[in-house]
């Protein structure tokens, strides 16, 4: 059984700092799949995952997540049940943090858009549909044909927003490491051999080739609980 007391200790965020720090948070199996067979995430690493997916949601500020994973996962605004509601309580937190997807085209499930919810876009999206969006939920513009991370993050910064969590998908993975706008990876490997064509956690046109060191490996029921930490300098 994990505790939570000590799975928040070995995952707490820097203490005092002075600009976004983005921790991607992913699962996959041995062979590398980030996909289960009906091609979604959510069942890979069973109950220890999704034991360290609901804590990694209550020390965030923020949950940074692609479009394309809002629309195949299903996702809605974070529910005060989801989270440790005293650990977040503690920290001085938001009962609840707030989803900031990234969309270009706005292609958005309804339930996503509610007050408090963050949409990050690029000038080149329909403004009529931006327009709409903003009446309900708060619009980032950052960057002109594409959304431009670091602008992204300055803009969650701004908001004081700077524990993000990132839950994917591997394009926005990708394009967050070709950056090098990456801290740290979580990363639960499931005992799965997968096979198949699912992709892997991170997709790029370019090989970013950035360092980590281990912070840390935990195992529970065969699956293996990891943290990753970019080594810079």
């Amino acid at each position: 059984m994990l505790d939570t007391v000590d799975l928040a200790r070995r995952y707490a965020y820097p203490e005092g700092l002075d600009r976004p720090w983005v921790r991607m948070n992913f699962a996959s199996s041995v062979d590398g799949s980030a996909t289960t067979e009906d091609g979604v995430s959510g069942a890979l690493g069973g109950d220890p995952d999704a034991t360290v997916f609901a804590l990694l949601r209550s020390l965030c500020d923020v949950i940074l997540v692609a479009a394309g994973t809002v629309r195949a996962e299903g996702y809605e605004p974070v529910k005060p049940d989801e989270v440790h509601a005293e650990l977040r309580a503690e920290l001085g937190l938001d009962p609840v943090p707030p989803i900031a997807v990234v969309s270009r085209s706005l292609d958005l499930p309804e339930a996503l858009i509610a007050p408090g919810q963050i949409v990050i876009t690029s000038a080149a999206s329909p403004p009529e549909r931006r327009s709409e969006l903003a009446e309900v939920a708060e619009v980032v513009v950052a960057g002109e044909e594409v959304v431009h991370l670091p602008t992204a993050l300055k803009a969650l910064d701004d908001r004081g927003l700077r524990r993000v969590l990132c839950e994917g998908g591997p394009s926005l993975h990708g394009a967050l490491a070709d950056e090098d706008l990456i801290d740290e990876l979580c990363l639960t490997i499931a005992p799965v051999l997968a096979a198949g064509h699912g992709p892997r956690i991170a997709h790029s046109d370019h090989f970013a080739g950035r360092s980590l060191t281990l912070g840390h490996l935990l195992e529970a029921e065969d699956v293996l609980l990891t943290r990753w930490l970019r080594r810079r300098g």
